[in-house]
């Protein structure tokens, strides 16, 4: 379940920067939201496993 919001940002910011500006603003916001999803996993991972 770590990984969930990885594929949910990533179809998000796809789909609004399509909305705002085409394909150029998918491009910016799919690169967008696979940075948040990854920072968003990591964040998740951690707070499972507990801090050390």
């Amino acid at each position: 379940m770590g990984c969930l919001p990885l594929p949910l940002l990533f179809l998000a910011g796809f789909g609004l920067g399509w909305l705002i500006d085409g394909s150029t603003g998918a491009l910016w916001g799919a690169s967008i939201g696979l940075v948040l999803g990854l920072l968003a996993m990591g964040w998740l991972v951690r707070a499972i496993r507990g801090r050390r």
